[in-house]
């Protein structure tokens, strides 16, 4: 089980790495509703590498906010690697940053389907200079759970991202 206190080191060294490289962060979470972005302002000063979240928890929003493409949704679903890269680089679109993460899935415990079930989220990171990524996890536990394990993936990958060293 992931702790907050994990997620908070986690963000520390994620605020470090941001700092080296004079990098800016933006995060678009959906599923996680703002725990990423509540891990990263913990730390005092990051108002220093972080620009902004979006929660982006409905589809209409993930449009209006992001630019995700209604066909992108129809397609794919919300829950999908196609649909978290599109929030990425929304989030890149649509602030200052430089590198961005995005968090979308089902954290339970209803919602999921054969194909996607519970504990099912996918994410996307981007940066400015080129890099776009994604990922897809089923994660265990409940609702909390998922949520927890989703925000130390989407920051584990922005370290790694920072960092140079592979996902």
């Amino acid at each position: 089980m992931v702790d907050d206190a994990e997620l908070l080191t986690l963000a520390q060294r994620l605020g470090e790495s941001l700092q080296a490289k004079g990098w800016v962060l933006a995060l678009a979470e959906s599923c996680t509703g703002g725990w990423a972005a509540q891990s990263i302002t913990a730390i005092a000063g990051s108002s220093t590498w972080f620009d902004r979240g979006f929660v982006t928890y409905s589809n209409i929003a993930k449009q209006q906010m992001l630019g995700v493409g209604a066909e992108t949704l129809q397609q794919y679903g919300a829950v999908s690697e196609e649909t978290a890269q599109e929030m990425a680089l929304g989030a890149l679109a649509y602030s200052t940053a430089d590198i961005s993460a995005a968090i979308t899935g089902i954290a339970g415990p209803d919602g999921g389907s054969r194909e996607k079930p519970v504990g099912t989220v996918c994410f996307g990171w981007s940066s400015k200079d080129g890099h776009i990524l994604t990922h897809r996890e089923v994660f265990s536990g409940d609702r909390e759970a998922v949520r927890k394990q989703s925000v130390k993936t989407a920051l584990t990958g922005l370290l790694k991202l920072t960092l140079g060293t592979d996902l």
